[in-house]
């Protein structure tokens, strides 16, 4: 059994959904060495999300910004937490619904996603900063 793990730092991104599958892997060469395993991803922040979606059409990540700004507003005129700024209670609740980890197959050295598949950095602050992954990869 083969076990790497790697903590990395994304740069700073905009508010929106980035692919970030590329820099994974770029970040990650152990996963060469993995015929059969998992790779996990985890972000260690509270404001912004994983995903996997759609990797080709960019009108997707759009799409995704403007559903999920509209089903959790920043106007909503209940929210306590807000001394961090407009954005940033509506961010704890989208990191929550999208989550903050993902589990892919690693199949024959690469991440076995599928033909249109990527993964995303959801980013739900206005100036969110870097973002830390963590990167375990598990496998044969």
């Amino acid at each position: 059994m083969k076990l790497y793990q790697k903590e990395i730092q994304l740069k700073s991104y905009p508010r929106g959904y980035h692919l970030v599958s590329a820099i994974i892997e770029e970040m990650l060469p152990e996963i060469k060495q993995v015929q059969m395993g998992m790779l996990q991803v985890f972000i260690k922040h509270t404001s912004a999300g994983l995903t996997i979606n759609e990797n080709a059409d960019p009108t997707v990540r759009k799409d995704f910004e403007s559903f999920v700004n509209e089903l959790i507003p920043e106007t909503y005129p209940r929210f306590v937490h807000t001394y961090e700024g407009a954005d940033d209670m509506p961010a704890h609740l989208k990191s929550s619904i999208l989550g903050n980890s993902l589990q892919i197959p690693i199949t024959g050295g690469k991440l076995n996603l599928g033909t249109w598949q990527g993964i995303y950095l959801c980013e739900f602050r206005d100036y969110g900063g870097p973002r830390n992954l963590v990167l375990t990869v598990m496998g044969v």
